[in-house]
């Protein structure tokens, strides 16, 4: 009876032994690896810059276009007041007839 649980040990040992050395990798296949996601991460990286330019872009363009709308509501603003006035003197003019 001691044959067989000899097989059977060897036989697990055998598998764990097989198991175990097929988890190892070599530095080679982890330099390929690092290798791929490091250029993943560049091109990444280089998209990213671009469209953090093009939002800062957008964003002095934006500024640059609420400073107008600003400057012209001011203007329109102080119009308004001028063509209250002149309303005002119009309708208090008598008629002509």
């Amino acid at each position: 009876m001691a044959l067989p649980r000899q097989r059977i040990a060897a036989a697990g040992m055998a598998i764990a032994a097989g198991l175990t050395l097929s988890g190892c990798v070599t530095q080679d296949y982890v330099d390929k690896q690092i290798a791929i996601v490091t250029d993943r991460v560049a091109a990444l990286e280089g998209k990213v810059a671009q469209v953090d330019a093009t939002a800062q872009a957008a964003n002095s363009t934006a500024q640059g276009a609420a400073a107008a709308a600003q400057s012209a509501n001011q203007r329109i603003d102080q119009l308004t007041g001028r063509v209250d006035s002149l309303e005002q003197q119009m309708a208090n003019r008598r008629p002509r007839n």
